[in-house]
């Protein structure tokens, strides 16, 4: 105790307590990023990080805004603004669908997938894989003198840059936090966020949401300033205006890497206008004219290229009810898209009560949000404190509302670590909150030795970092994201296509993403009849009428589906009546026009081509 009392003493009061704690903290995040991509990195397993990435490399080739994933729903958006604007500079009788060439990615937002094109021009992205092993069949073996595939080096480098803005939103929430309160209450934030495990697997995920976490707790940070500066002026009123604008820039950038963020212009134009001072008004209108303007050039190409502001990703609010169930809408050729108030209202109730029940309790990435929500009821001195805490509560009803209302069947392929979990946005600042919390309870306690308030800091830290240190224990994570993706097989597929070519399949994303060609996400029927081509919902409608289909490859996302529920009750026009026959009978369906098979090119994969490509590997 004696020696652990002389650290202590020597870290609060020596010459140089703040090298110390640099070095600490260094030393601290070396650690993690080693250890936790050590043991629980993953290779990218979610539609939106692959779909982002692609995009992001068209971008880095200089082909634009283009997509190798290609949404049946776009193809319709495109088609219908085409065919109503045949006389336009982009429109083309020839291909009003857009996918004889590269096809417009009408789903992401740009900021994103623009950082990430500005990474693959600094760094050497390595997109070939070993394909040595794609025809693999079971969980990788080590064989002698070859390299097992594990890691696929970009999904690794988009992590590790990921991992760097966390590192940008730790810093940004200590100085955040000591501003607000202390510095012990920013030393012990910073720590316990660095150690939330939730946000390392976001920094992992290949998703965007750690920029727009930088962003979130930058925006937090400028409304702080413009609240102290409005209440005691210190500077000249231009700084005013400066920081509404730039308030105003952060929510547009937002809205731009993912447009539910945009939402939060409400919350922070209400902040300006209650707590903006005299010049509260010019400032609330400034912040929304620069929003505006910020998306401005974006919704115009949109409507330029579709016809809607905001191209697939609009129509979210529709998805995931009685009137689109599932990935229905996007998989539509030409949807039968109707309006009423039922189906929404059902969708909010439902989602939003799931939200309250089980998200909320969890916002701070753990229960530490326990703290947070006890102290609404605590009356802090600091108007800055109780002002930013109105508008977290503000931006949490707002997300709770947007999230709700945009959810799909993302969220089901990938619970919690995906695109549309906008709450954990607001977990940074909840989770300071809840530190301070924590700090003014301690200090209504009278320990007899100091050391005992390090001690009890310790155990309560220790069992909000508790899910990171499960991450250092058995098992190790496998970095191959399968079933469905591995990389290796995907890419053989895929290298089977000449770059013109068109393929068809069940995880599109993953083809364009590892394989760099161009896929068109898998129709919602095969056929409706084997004697009438002429449907406007099946292969036939794409490979007849727009553009050959000279590749069709199935994962175990199809070939492992329920049997009942997404078999049997599918209909004999389905794609499981399809792949059953194929299956049981060992032949492709006269009247399908990929009749060439790879039967056993994997157990629980289905690759059908129009002639035996794979005959030229081998």
């Amino acid at each position: 105790m004696p020696l652990l009392q002389e650290v202590i003493h020597k870290i609060e009061t020596g010459a140089s307590p703040r090298v110390f704690r640099i070095v600490l903290a260094v030393a601290a995040i070396l650690f993690l990023t080693v250890g936790y991509n050590w043991r629980a990195f993953r290779n990218m397993n979610t539609q939106e990080a692959m779909d982002a990435a692609q995009v992001a490399r068209n971008l880095a080739q200089g082909k634009g805004f283009t997509t190798y994933f290609v949404r049946p729903f776009s193809i319709f958006l495109v088609k219908r603004h085409n065919m109503e604007n045949a006389s336009g500079s982009r429109g083309n009788a020839a291909d009003p669908g857009r996918i004889k060439g590269m096809h417009p990615d009408l789903a992401n937002a740009p900021v994103y997938p623009l950082v990430l094109a500005g990474l693959m021009k600094v760094l050497p992205f390595h997109y070939t894989v070993d394909t040595t092993h794609a025809f693999w069949s079971g969980p990788p073996v080590r064989a002698e003198g070859k390299r097992v595939f594990s890691r696929h080096e970009p999904d690794f480098l988009i992590s590790l840059f990921n991992q760097l803005l966390f590192f940008g939103v730790v810093v940004l929430t200590f100085f955040l936090a000591r501003r607000l309160f202390d510095a012990r209450v920013g030393w012990l934030s910073a720590a316990l966020l660095l150690c939330t495990e939730m946000f390392w697997r976001f920094a992992v995920s290949g998703l965007s949401t750690m920029l727009l976490v930088l962003l979130f707790v930058g925006l937090a940070g400028c409304l702080v300033l413009l609240e102290s500066e409005a209440r005691e002026p210190r500077h000249s009123v231009r700084w005013l205006y400066f920081l509404a604008g730039l308030a105003g820039l952060l929510v547009g950038v937002g809205a731009l890497t993912r447009y539910s963020f945009g939402w939060l212009i409400f919350p922070v134009v209400v902040f300006v206008i209650v707590f903006g001072g005299r010049q509260r008004i010019p400032l609330a209108l400034l912040t929304l004219f620069v929003f505006l303007g910020a998306m401005a050039p974006w919704v115009a190409r949109n409507y330029r290229v579709s016809g809607t502001p905001f191209g697939t990703a609009g129509y979210a609010v529709v998805e995931d009810t009685i009137l689109f169930p599932e990935n229905r809408l996007q998989r539509s050729l030409e949807p039968d898209i109707r309006l009423y108030l039922p189906p929404f209202w059902n969708k909010l109730i439902t989602n939003s009560r799931q939200i309250v029940q089980s998200e909320v309790p969890r916002l701070g990435g753990g229960w530490i949000t326990a703290l947070f929500l006890t102290g609404l009821l605590v009356g802090f001195r600091n108007p800055a404190v109780r002002r930013l805490r109105y508008f977290l509560l503000g931006s949490l009803l707002v997300l709770v509302i947007i999230q709700a209302m945009g959810r799909t069947q993302l969220s089901d392929d990938s619970p919690e670590i995906n695109s549309e979990n906008l709450l954990v946005l607001l977990a940074p600042l909840v989770l300071v909150y809840g530190v301070s919390l924590f700090f003014l309870l301690l200090d209504q306690i009278e320990l007899p030795l100091l050391p005992l308030r390090y001690a009890v800091t310790a155990v309560f830290s220790a069992v909000v970092c508790l899910p990171m240190l499960y991450v250092f224990l058995p098992p190790r994570t496998n970095p191959i994201a399968f079933p469905p993706y591995y990389p290796p097989v995907i890419q053989e597929v895929a290298g089977w296509l000449k770059p013109n070519e068109l393929s068809m399949s069940d995880v599109p994303w993953a083809v364009a993403w590892y394989g760099q060609r161009q896929s068109v996400w898998l129709t919602l029927k095969c056929t409706a009849d084997s004697r009438d081509r002429s449907v406007h919902e099946d292969f036939f409608a794409i490979n007849d009428y727009q553009k050959p289909i000279n590749v069709l490859y199935l994962t175990p996302r199809t070939m492992d589906a329920r049997f009942l529920s997404q078999w049997i009750k599918a209909g004999e026009q389905s794609w499981a009546s399809f792949v059953l026959d194929c299956i049981v009978k060992k032949r492709v369906p006269e009247y399908f026009p990929l009749n060439e098979s790879q039967y056993g090119f994997m157990p629980d994969q289905l690759v059908l081509a129009d002639w035996r490509r794979w005959s030229l590997n081998h």
